[in-house]
């Protein structure tokens, strides 16, 4: 048992890293950090008109290290000295390739500039034809090593992503080695366990996006990757067969690391996993509650039981895996490819104006204009919620479906295109956001009934993340398009406290995940319950949105 109480979560999301410090001991958070990513920020290796999204090993590991030196900056110290482990929580799947050593292309000479050297963001859709080639593969090879992933590969996921970037570069393909995921280089780079044979994988990612299952020894067979494309050929053995839960300790910080993040050379570092399944393990999940990290996508987690499940395969989520969430149950993944990014890209429609004439103005001057801009844009998302709430359900025409960014769940396909159908001349902005939040909703139970259909039963919603807390219109839509209550963690930061939890496992603190979620857990801050009412014509305007859906997905 560890002396130590303080440990850090390091949680990686799409646009900047969050460190926080938290005592162990009941949950308190001492300090909080945010840094964006520099070359992120700036719009670099990314072109959304091909749904190419890159992003740059170096901005992962300058922000850490800033976000985590500020921190502890804040925490003082004596809680610097006392700091028992470090866990990270990525999004994913974020891949990118490495060469011999480890190192990924992106850090190695004349590949610093190179997309394809990257790590390959979870929302890239470059891929989508790779994916499709998996598909058609896996459904008739001997062993469906998609059937553990819901039945469908998507162009989210890591063998699609690979392949692509290996036949659009030759170069990249030459150097290349192997391949990371980015929740697994974090720890590995920590603690100095980079070569590709020695990195201790994450369970949570392979499981769910690697198509690794233990009861076929692992990784897909050389015989189909390489069937697949032969320039996978050799890929599987430099690899992994065993992968590993999060509360398994890697090893302790090097000399370097521990000189860089003003820490000791003896803090634990545990094996990495996604932000969704961390979000969860920081909102409390347990079985058979549904926790739903919302943001600019959703990612939907549930545990169950081994005799719940059974031999049941779930068809169309994003995975069944043994261990994923919490060691000893099975963790269930689903989501939506688009959740906050539809509200955001709206925003941005309605916004055009703002932005390309009222920004170029010579009619005001400019501390004015820049102030008048930032005070227009900031207030957009909040004044269009308070206009939409106020609109009877049933006096809206407008039915959109949520799939922008492709579906993820139910039946991953980054084919799909968006709808919203029902126009007409009164059609005002606030009526079209509010049938977008609607549609985010209607995209929401879509997942709900799969689970419900296939025999899980969901006895509670947990709402986290950033629209889950700052939404009340987006949250009691949800709530009453599900007809469930929607209860909202506490935790401001549910990703990184997860991550906080799994670090005081590794570090000793704790002997499991579920005693850290028991003693660290900060409860729910309010309950959204549903509306009746409103119930009742959101059961109508669903079928709608189903009917509209299949329609554009067969004929568009």
């Amino acid at each position: 048992m560890t002396t130590k109480k303080y440990v850090i979560g390091i949680d990686y999301g799409t646009d900047s890293v969050r460190a926080v410090i938290v005592n162990a001991l009941n949950g308190d958070e001492v300090a909080s950090t945010v840094k964006a990513y520099s070359r992120w920020a700036a719009g670099k290796f990314c072109d959304p008109a091909k749904d190419q999204y890159r992003q740059h090993p170096l901005d992962y590991v300058e922000a850490m290290e800033y976000s985590v030196r500020e921190a502890l900056k804040i925490a003082g110290p004596e809680v610097a000295k006392n700091i028992g482990g470090i866990s990270f929580d990525t999004t994913g799947s974020t891949p990118v390739l490495v060469n011999e050593s480890g190192v990924p292309l992106a850090m190695t000479t004349g590949f610093e500039e190179n997309p394809n050297a990257m790590f390959i963001l979870w929302k890239d859709h470059t891929s989508i034809k790779e994916a499709n080639e998996i598909n058609v593969l896996a459904k008739k090879w001997e062993i469906d090593y998609t059937q553990y992933e819901g039945g469908i590969y998507s162009s989210e996921w890591v063998w699609a992503k690979v392949l692509h970037a290996l036949r659009a570069d030759e170069k990249v393909r030459n150097a290349a080695y192997s391949w990371i995921e980015h929740c697994d280089w974090m720890p590995a780079l920590l603690t100095g366990t980079v070569l590709p044979h020695e990195v201790l994988r994450s369970r949570c990612a392979a499981g769910h996006k690697s198509m690794w299952f233990a009861g076929w020894e692992g990784l897909p067979s050389e015989t189909f990757l390489t069937a697949l494309d032969p320039m996978l050929s050799g890929y599987r053995s430099k690899l992994y067969d065993k992968t590993f839960t999060s509360d398994v300790k890697i090893g302790t910080l090097t000399p370097e690391w521990a000189e860089r993040l003003c820490l000791t050379v003896d803090v634990a570092v545990g094996v990495g996993g996604f932000d969704c399944h961390f979000g969860a393990v920081g909102g409390e999940v347990t079985p058979n509650v549904l926790a739903r990290a919302i943001g600019t996508s959703t990612c939907d987690i549930m545990v169950t039981s081994y005799d719940q499940i059974g031999d049941r395969l779930i068809p169309g989520i994003c995975g069944q895996v043994d261990g994923s969430v919490i060691p000893g149950y099975i963790g269930l993944e689903a989501g939506q490819s688009a959740f906050g990014d539809i509200y955001a890209w709206f925003k941005k429609v309605v916004a055009w104006p703002i932005e390309e004439i009222l920004a170029k103005s010579s009619l005001i001057d400019a501390v004015t204009r820049e102030k008048l801009i930032a005070e227009t844009l900031d207030r957009i998302i909040p004044e269009l919620s308070k206009e939409a709430m106020s609109i009877p359900i049933e006096e809206s025409t407008i039915i959109a479906v949520d799939w922008m960014n492709g579906r993820r769940t139910p039946d991953a396909t980054q084919e799909v295109t968006g709808s919203i159908t029902g126009l007409k001349l009164g059609s005002s902005a606030p009526r079209i956001f509010r049938a977008l939040v609607e549609a985010t909703a209607f995209g929401s139970k879509a997942i709900v009934d799969r689970f419900k259909r296939e025999g899980i039963a969901i006895n509670e919603i947990i709402g986290l993340g950033g629209v889950a807390k700052k939404s009340p219109f987006v949250m009691q839509t949800l709530a009453d398009v599900l007809n469930m209550p929607i209860k909202i963690a506490s935790t401001e930061q549910t990703c990184a406290f997860g991550a906080a939890m799994f670090a005081s496992v590794v570090a000793g603190i704790y002997s499991n995940v579920e005693e850290a979620q028991k003693e660290m857990g900060k409860g729910f801050e309010t309950t959204y319950f549903p509306n009746q009412t409103n119930v009742e014509k959101y059961a109508e305007l669903y079928l709608k949105y189903v009917k509209i859906g299949a329609f554009t997905e067969k004929e568009l």
